[in-house]
């Protein structure tokens, strides 16, 4: 496969003299060292890392999973920086064909690491493939069709598959059972948002007190991702409107610009407790009804706002739908009955 072939499969390589170009990649940590929560992953990794250059093999595979912005991306790197090797990266819907896995596998060295971002959506006829890489290190691609169809056996080097998914549960049992390692990143709490939000105004050169990293932490919904994206837009509020440095009613006056709330609900997530509430009496109501009544794709509201909804207590999920809380009632100002489901003004 050449090199166009490998762009078109639309994966990138990082090795530990590649530059950072992007003001996301400048702001992810290099090392266990610098990475900030998630402790139980964390020390789970480092015994896999220390063991595997113990012993001089490569890493046994590894499988990523929850909500997104979390840190799935920058631990892969992580790995490859502690490793000393290269991480190819790309994504399950890209891989399309059988060809475009042998391209991908066939082109990696000895030990490098692969990172698949959203696993849970490659194709069964890939994954099918991937089973005897994953083992055997080797692919059994089928030449030709019909009569002159032959199977060519291919040996590919030693690698680490670095699996990501926002939805575990979609990943069938054949491939969740291959990866060594199955761990779940859960959202950051207050205080470890603050240091990275610390940190990343550190690299961004952006001043900031104590209640303005505070502000930002607390309505960043536990994403480091988003807690960055907040920076970035405070940053620009600040430099217009308030001498350059964010502050505590800086940040605040900033992210009810963008209509994201002390609890860091923003529009979408509000407008679905909304619509629960009053066209559907606070459930239960399909997750697919709720999307139409929204305008929103049903996929971007199970992965990005429902899990954030749930854990924080606005709603639940039943077997018969999605049903608000009382919690999820007060945040867009009513008060569930006694008797029922039905909202009232508060």
């Amino acid at each position: 496969m050449s090199a166009s072939d490998n762009k078109g499969l639309g994966y990138i390589t990082s090795t530990l003299a590649t530059p950072v170009t992007s003001a996301e990649a400048a702001l992810r940590p290099l090392s266990f060292a610098d990475f900030t929560g998630q402790p139980k992953t964390v020390e789970r990794l480092q015994v896999m890392v220390g063991a595997a250059k113990r012993r001089g093999d490569p890493l046994n595979h590894i499988l990523l999973s929850g909500p997104p912005g979390l840190g799935k991306t920058t631990l892969s790197f992580i790995l490859g920086h502690e490793m000393g090797r290269n991480v190819r990266v790309t994504s399950g819907p890209v891989i399309e064909k059988a060809s475009d896995l042998a391209g991908l596998l066939t082109s990696l060295e000895e030990g490098d690491l692969l990172f698949i971002d959203e696993i849970h959506r490659i194709s069964k006829t890939v994954e099918e493939y991937l089973y005897s890489a994953m083992e055997d290190f080797r692919l059994d691609i089928m030449i030709d069709q019909g009569p002159n169809a032959r199977s060519v056996r291919l040996s590919i080097p030693r690698f680490t598959l670095i699996g990501a998914t926002t939805r575990a549960g979609l990943l069938t049992a054949p491939l969740r059972s291959r990866f060594t390692l199955q761990t779940r990143l859960d959202y950051y709490d207050i205080p470890t948002l603050i240091g990275i939000v610390t940190r990343s105004c550190g690299l961004l050169n952006v001043a900031i007190d104590a209640g303005g990293a505070k502000e930002i932490a607390t309505r960043s919904r536990g994403t480091p991702r988003i807690a960055n994206n907040l920076i970035n837009f405070c940053r620009d509020y600040a430099q217009e409107r308030a001498k350059g440095k964010i502050t505590q009613p800086t940040a605040a006056a900033a992210l009810e610009l963008l209509e994201i709330d002390a609890a860091g609900l923003d529009e979408m997530d509000k407008r679905v407790l909304r619509i629960m509430a009053e066209n559907y009496k606070g459930g239960p109501v399909g997750l697919g009804t709720i999307a139409i009544a929204v305008g929103e794709e049903t996929e971007t509201l199970e992965e990005v706002h429902e899990p954030f909804l749930i854990q924080e207590g606005y709603l639940m999920r039943t077997p018969q739908g999605r049903m608000l809380t009382a919690k999820g009632y007060h945040a867009i100002g009513l008060k569930a009955s006694l008797g029922g489901n039905q909202g009232s003004l508060l």
